[in-house]
């Protein structure tokens, strides 16, 4: 497996954690921030800079960028949830982005392997 590859599929990984995490125990805001902190470096030191080689991935990886965004105020709205039935759609909405996330780097990573 390529570095590059290595690098989204870290990146999977990390979000895949996120996700099932958040189903399975609620975690406060502060640590979804904190854990939010950690893939967006990891994105913006490891996998920004790369260059790619065809537009769909550019594309995808635009795309990973402003879900990651998204993603953040999410958090931001789930922060200033002040009932449970608001916090857990903010949940599921969190949820949802992750799986949107996951979606895009598992397209980037099926397309490198056929190349």
């Amino acid at each position: 497996m390529s570095l590059n590859l290595e690098k989204y599929q870290i990146l999977v990984t990390l979000l895949d954690a996120l996700r099932s995490d958040i189903s399975i125990t609620p975690l406060n805001a502060g640590e979804l921030r904190q854990r939010l902190r950690t893939l967006q470096q990891l994105f913006v030191q490891e996998i920004a800079p790369l260059t790619e080689p065809d537009s769909r991935s550019q594309s995808y990886k635009t795309e990973i960028s402003k879900q990651l965004r998204l993603l953040e105020v999410d958090v931001m709205f789930l922060q200033g949830a002040r009932q449970a039935t608001t916090a857990q759609t903010r949940l599921d909405t969190i949820s949802d982005r992750l799986s949107t996330l996951i979606q895009y780097c598992h397209a980037i990573l099926q397309q490198k392997t056929q190349e």
